[in-house]
């Protein structure tokens, strides 16, 4: 990654602040490599910073300016990111917004005390504040946790092991000849092991899933808890990741450590900007490559279809299968109607239920076997 913007190759919008910054820093003389940049944008998303501050700091961690010019580079970054936080701003014409919509009506930034007695469409606003989890987990999540380890679909490893393979196993017929004084009855194979493909739960936490989020983080503490693989984020006005607070045993005290990270619950819907910042970072688009990736949304994206396009057109490409699910699509009737919906439907594998914790793991270990026989069949044809 260079330091500059290529104007035919744009960049998400949140990385624009990054490499302003990176390039101030190198007008003023100060040493700003590639590699640091990178770092930069790394421990941010690790962060999951809730002010500029923690950007600040991240910025002199990685950046690491001398003491004495530290006023001039904090004047620099005053300058490249005042006023502006690592969300996803919406961009394009807004889907499914009354004609006569005025943003001056809505505040950018709600009073925490506000409430939203219907949640029932999604906004461009940002609401920050923390949520505390009630309910007791349930038997359909103490089943499904059961069925996951045999469940959810394998690949093959690199590593190899003992079995009825093609492949012979040198060092296992060396050790056998040494016991029988050179003597080979049979001589030993191995195959590649199988292991779960990793799943990449995608949480939509807006204010139009508000009705869903706790069932959702439940199931995906119950998920994280039976699988080898799992990586969970919540995506609204920002993106976080919550997989290591969902991997202490104890489900209340998992989710109160998800809901301290989750600063935009009930906020807005910037999906496609949100899922470019989880793309533009390597680590976290490893993630998704060869996973089974489910995302929980409704799809009320209020930002113009573009950024969700183009993100869903990549985590098709890296991903193993991609489901959707919508607690729309508990009525057997739904369609897709919005636009941004209906423009990724062909980079979907399943358009599914996600209206209660029960649906989803329905949903989930159903598209599993399903494939799985699928395999199963395509594995018996003669080729």
């Amino acid at each position: 990654m260079s330091g500059r913007v290529n104007p035919s190759n744009p960049l998400p919008r949140p990385l624009a602040p990054f490499m302003a910054f990176a390039q101030a820093l190198r007008a003023s003389g100060f040493a700003v490599a590639p590699e640091q940049t990178r770092a930069l944008i790394a421990a941010t998303g690790l962060l999951g910073p809730r002010s500029l501050m923690d950007i600040r700091r991240a910025a002199h961690a990685t950046l690491g300016p001398a003491p004495e010019r530290r006023e001039e580079f904090n004047a620099l970054f005053d300058e490249a990111f005042l006023g502006q936080t690592l969300t996803a701003e919406a961009f394009g014409e807004p889907e499914d917004m009354p004609a006569a919509y005025d943003a001056g009506e809505f505040e950018l930034m709600p009073d925490v005390g506000e409430e939203d007695p219907s949640g029932a469409e999604a906004s461009v606003a940002e609401r920050l504040f923390a949520r505390r989890f009630d309910g007791d987990e349930n038997e359909a999540l103490r089943a499904f946790a059961r069925a996951v380890p045999a469940s959810l679909p394998r690949r093959r490893a690199r590593r190899m092991t003992t079995g009825k393979g093609r492949l012979a196993d040198p060092r296992r017929a060396f050790r056998d000849m040494m016991r029988r004084d050179g003597e080979m009855i049979r001589l030993p194979r191995r195959i590649r092991q199988m292991r779960q493909r990793r799943v990449l739960l995608l949480v939509d936490v807006s204010g139009s899933m508000k009705a869903g989020t706790d069932g959702a983080l439940r199931l995906g503490h119950a998920l994280v808890q039976a699988a080898e693989q799992v990586e969970v984020f919540t995506l609204g006005t920002r993106l976080t990741r919550v997989t290591r607070a969902l991997h202490h045993r104890n489900r209340d005290q998992a989710l109160d450590l998800a809901s301290g990270l989750v600063a935009d619950w009930d906020g807005g819907t910037r999906l496609g900007e949100a899922l470019q910042v989880f793309l533009s970072v390597p680590r976290f688009a490893g993630f998704a490559r060869g996973a089974l990736a489910v995302v929980l949304s409704d799809g009320l994206e209020r930002g113009g279809p573009e950024a969700l396009i183009s993100a869903m057109e990549r985590l098709h490409g890296l991903a193993w299968s991609v489901l959707w699910l919508t607690p729309l699509a508990a009525d057997r009737a739904y369609r897709a109607e919005t636009g941004a919906l209906k423009a990724i439907l062909p980079m979907l594998d399943r358009l599914g239920d996600g209206a209660s914790p029960q649906a989803i793991a329905a949903e989930v270990l159903g598209f599993a076997k399903g494939r799985r026989i699928q395999a199963s069949l395509a594995a018996r044809v003669p080729a």
